[in-house]
């Protein structure tokens, strides 16, 4: 089964991810690994596009089955066709930007509030994500990403809400064997 798992920056992907690994043995893989070259602090300078979908294409070769987490929309068009299905997931703007705060002062500390640099780091990425919800954002945007949905041909699974983790597995797995009894997917690992 191949499975790609979008939303919003902290909608829960790589959460779900993570778990759906955990649960079946599925490898996972999440794309912020590919966009962003390694830096100290992370995110802060992007991959060259080629070189990320080189390494991406080389770390799922051979593989029947894998779960991809994040997003792909604006630089993995080749991609559309390489999925079984697409978990979609939205969450409320308010408590998608609340999480990110609070994981952003977990990940880094005070020192996002404290040294200048740092908080202007802060408030730009909080500012882009803010931005996934309004019309005319040319960042990752729901809106993109529903353009993107609307032309692969596999199943998409939306989960909509402040769900739970369990309540996202739950869904998620009665999808992954529903796809699996009706022989809709590339096969397990």
């Amino acid at each position: 089964m191949r499975i790609h798992i979008l939303g919003a920056s902290g909608s829960g992907t790589t959460t779900l991810g993570q778990h759906l690994y955990q649960r079946t043995g599925i490898p996972h893989f999440d794309s912020d690994y590919y966009f962003w070259l390694p830096t100290t602090p992370p995110f802060l300078e992007k991959r060259n596009p080629d070189e990320r979908m080189a390494m991406l294409n080389g770390d799922l070769a051979g593989l029947k089955s894998y779960i991809l987490t994040g997003s792909v929309v604006s630089w993995g068009e080749s991609m559309k066709s390489k999925f079984d299905l697409i978990i979609f997931l939205t969450i409320p703007p308010a408590i998608r930007l609340e999480r990110l705060r609070r994981r952003e002062l977990e990940r880094y500390g005070e020192i996002i509030y404290t040294n200048p640099e740092r908080n202007k780091q802060h408030l730009d990425f909080m500012e882009w994500a803010a931005g996934y919800d309004q019309e005319n954002f040319s960042g990752r945007s729901k809106i993109g990403q529903e353009r993107w949905l609307a032309e692969v041909t596999c199943p998409v699974l939306r989960i909509e809400g402040d769900t739970t983790i369990e309540e996202r597995m739950t869904q998620s797995l009665a999808k992954i064997e529903e796809l699996s009894r009706n022989g809709l997917h590339s096969g397990m690992s």
